[in-house]
């Protein structure tokens, strides 16, 4: 593959918040791109990239000979070849070369070919598919701090705040020898923090945060976002918005675990709400509360376990309307009245505490569904919220009123130059590229893969499926191996850890509840006979050390206690085992009624496959496995189209308002 790094554009001296146009495309376009997207598969490192890595070898021997004042005499020369030449083959070989070496010396870390190569692959604006393990968090310095140096502001975006924290700590050292200011965005900044580090050379964030951001950035410049009327502003008026704005704009962004922050959160879009009014509204929504757990189940509504909908049958719309007839005006309305219900009904069968949501101090706290972590001070909008502290008898919160919005999806393409990493990219390749333009290409490892996957256990039934986790946890304890379980939500890693405390085994519980003493869980989930219980909090992302002889038991040893809505998320989980050449292991078990092969999520072949297996257990594990995949296939797509759907939204609109002249 040639090699093509970006232009060193720098954005014009009016312009201040540099970000790419929306690219409004028609239908026929976006159908051309799906199917050029289908046909492309995953693309492997090339000569040319090999040909870059031994340039940088050789480019690098002789800086290992230099002392630390005259290694650090090289930065400020390359910077200006840098700033002058742009990114050239010659000068991004310099910059790897002595960013590789003072990483070695600074961080006792020093990158492997493959991170080399990696980190090559996402300067040229590509998505590199490192497997699990293979440090992509220190491969990340190399394109950023030669972006950085060149003098194009960098955002780093990691899915939680306890990577971006971790990642922005340990690579510090390393950007401040270059000369490089570091910044963290986090959840609870004030706007002067989130300002202070949007103007650092380097700014680790978070998707939401960042995006977040955005949109308060939008709210403060309102729909007059022309750069000569702000510049104007910036060099005549007295408080010029440009100085209350907290990002410099959209240049470069590397995105860690590119699939999930891309692909997986892409069909939830991102809404900044304000106050709608006081809490004259409580009675009608306890009202319509009540009302709702009246209602039976296939006779007035029907649940669509798959899409998470309630669908009111005639009957249900007929009961709903004679109910609520002596209930007073708020009630008299025809769309207020059956979505009301339809928002009640959602709260009481879609929404459980410690699954979707935990109480803490009184209040309903959402817990992110990719993450596994708390989301502080947000709410699900259009009254869902107020339904649910109903519910749990909190304090009835305000209504929340939109005030801007935008999806995942559009804001990315609004980056100058948008790169990513992750370790699980093959099944998401053409969306990828179909949304983003974004091709992928896999780096191999540096070391072979020595990971085993046993054969996957299925049972019947619930119970005797935990029986069977309980005592492996316990075999592989006996045996003094850690051992990392992972759970749905908080709800099933709680019920699992009163069943491990009943055989008197020590573990430690990892979940939304414990995000406080997340850091010192992970520190000791490698040890030896250590067992850690947790949900996706201990997924993407985490990197467990694996203590003194551990590698002589035979590493880590995950198990998996059902399968997730994407086969990618299963992949990240047993991911965390056998990590850069060690040994390690995982398993999984299964079972009839996990939620996957629950009600429609699985599909109707799914469903006969299921009933089969049960009919015939000498094919039970082998048709399991199947029926799960046709599970997860069948959700896989649903997501897709969801995706897909809010994509096609989002360019309608665009055309809409770029015919009207008015932005989100």
């Amino acid at each position: 593959m040639a090699l093509r790094f970006p232009n060193q554009q720098q954005p014009a001296s009016h312009d201040l918040r540099p970000e790419r146009p929306d690219r409004v495309e028609s239908r026929l376009e976006m159908v051309a791109h799906r199917m050029v997207g289908q046909l492309k598969r995953l693309q492997r490192s090339g000569p040319s990239l090999q040909r870059m890595v031994t340039t940088i070898d050789q480019l690098g021997e002789p800086l290992r000979s230099l002392d630390e004042a005259q290694l650090r005499q090289r930065i400020e020369p390359l910077r200006l070849a840098l700033y002058e030449k742009g990114l050239t083959e010659q000068t991004v070989a310099e910059s790897f070369a002595l960013i590789r070496e003072l990483a070695e010396r600074i961080l006792g870390m020093r990158h492997y070919p493959s991170q080399l190569t990696g980190g090559l692959i996402m300067l040229q604006g590509l998505v590199a598919e490192m497997e699990t393990g293979e440090g992509k968090t220190l491969t990340a310095t190399l394109p950023t701090a030669t972006i950085a140096l060149a003098g194009i502001p960098a955002h780093v975006i990691s899915v939680n705040d306890y990577l971006t924290g971790r990642d922005a700590d340990q690579m510090e050292p390393l950007y401040k020898a270059l000369g490089l200011r570091v910044g963290r965005v986090i959840h609870g900044q004030s706007p002067a923090e989130r300002r202070q580090a949007y103007r650092c050379d380097i700014t680790y964030a978070t998707n939401k945060e960042l995006v977040f951001d955005y949109l308060r950035d939008r709210l403060t410049l309102a729909e007059r976002l022309d750069p000569l009327l702000l510049q104007a502003e910036y060099l005549h008026g007295n408080a010029p918005r440009s100085q209350r704005v907290l990002m410099r704009g959209l240049h470069f962004a590397l995105v860690d675990e590119a699939d999930s922050i891309l692909i997986d959160e892409a069909r939830t879009p991102l809404i900044i709400s304000g106050g709608e009014g006081g809490s004259e509204e409580r009675e009608f929504l306890e009202q319509a509360l009540e009302l709702a757990r009246t209602l039976e189940e296939d006779k007035d509504f029907v649940l669509d376990v798959a899409r998470r909908q309630v669908l009111l049958t005639d009957q249900g719309k007929q009961t709903i309307e004679e109910q609520t007839q002596p209930l007073g005006p708020l009630w008299n309305g025809l769309v207020r009245r059956e979505s009301t219900i339809y928002q009640a009904l959602t709260a009481l069968h879609f929404f459980h505490c410690d699954e979707q949501y935990l109480l803490r101090d009184g209040k309903v706290q959402i817990i992110d569904e990719f993450t596994g972590r708390v989301m502080a001070d947000r709410s699900w909008e259009q009254g869902l919220h107020q339904m649910i502290e109903l519910k749990e008898g909190c304090e009835l919160s305000q209504r929340r009123e939109t005030l801007a919005k935008i999806s995942f999806q559009k804001f990315f393409r609004r980056y100058l130059h948008l790169s990513g990493m992750t370790g699980t990219a093959k099944e998401v390749t053409a969306e990828l590229w179909a949304v983003y333009r974004l091709h992928t290409c896999r780096v191999p490892t540096h070391r072979p893969v020595i990971r085993q996957l046993w054969p996957d256990q299925v049972f019947t039934h619930e119970q005797d499926k935990w029986q069977a986790v309980v005592e492996q946890i316990r075999h592989q304890h006996q045996l003094g191996r850690p051992v990392l379980v992972g759970t749905r939500s908080v709800a099933v890693s709680e019920h699992l850890s009163k069943l491990v405390a009943q055989h008197g085994l020590a573990h430690q519980v990892l979940n939304a509840k414990q995000d406080a003493t997340e850091a010192e869980i992970i520190s000791r989930a490698g040890q030896a006979g250590a067992i850690t219980i947790a949900t996706n909090m201990a997924g993407r992302g985490t990197d467990i050390k694996l203590g003194p002889g551990v590698k002589k038991l035979g590493g880590l040893h995950v198990v998996a206690t059902e399968r997730h809505d994407a086969a990618r998320i299963d992949r990240q989980l047993a991911g965390r085992c056998g990590r850069q050449g060690d040994p390690g292991s995982c398993q999984a078990f299964l079972c009839f009624e996990d939620p996957l092969l629950e009600g429609n999520r699985a599909g109707v072949v799914a469903h006969l496959v299921r009933r089969l297996a049960t009919v015939v257990p000498v094919m039970r594990s082998s048709m399991a496995r199947w029926a799960i995949r046709l599970a997860q296939n069948h959700v896989e797509r649903y997501h897709a189209r969801i995706r897909k759907e809010l994509f096609r939204r989002d360019q309608a609109q665009g055309s809409l308002l770029s015919f009207s002249g008015r932005l989100e």
